[in-house]
């Protein structure tokens, strides 16, 4: 399968603090469970870094860029949160990476909460890195979207394409 996993954070790996009644993110990645829930095993995976996406950066996605470009692997798959998802896509997009195909995915609800939509989003972005032509793309909602055209819809809380003005 030969797929590289790289957290950086999100919803997806966020728990439940009952004393904050907030949610945060512990020392570690929910992607082992993921990956052992889904009986998913010829894969690596690392935690580049746990950022709430709201407070993700430019610098933050120089770092994540580097980091792609250091994987042997051709296809990547990055958990990222959702507010800033598809800026994260476009900037990747936009650096020209023409040799990889890398999915970026997470969740509306964390994995460590029921109700979970991370292992659905999850396996479709590991589906798509296997099947698509290199490009930078998003999976959500059970659809794969391409980088330069896709939004986030708050108010019905699904990822949309939408042409670019």
């Amino acid at each position: 399968m030969s797929i590289h996993i790289i957290a950086t954070g999100g919803t997806i790996d966020k728990v439940h603090n009952p004393i904050t009644e907030s949610l945060d993110f512990e020392d570690q990645t929910h992607i082992p469970d993921i990956l052992r829930q889904c009986g998913v095993s010829d894969v690596k995976h690392d935690l580049l870094m746990l950022k709430d996406s709201l407070d993700m950066t430019d610098d933050d996605r120089a770092i994540i860029y580097d980091h792609i470009l250091k994987q042997s692997s051709d296809k990547i798959v990055i958990t990222h949160g959702t507010s800033t998802m598809p800026d994260t896509a476009q900037y990747l997009h936009a650096k020209g990476i023409n040799d990889k195909v890398i999915v970026l995915t997470g969740s509306m609800r964390p994995f460590s909460l029921l109700k979970s939509d991370a292992e659905f989003n999850f396996g479709g972005a590991v589906i798509a890195a296997q099947s698509l032509p290199p490009g930078v793309y998003i999976v959500m909602n059970g659809t794969i979207f391409n980088a330069e055209n896709v939004k986030k819809n708050v108010e019905k809380g699904r990822f949309e394409s939408h042409e670019k003005t």
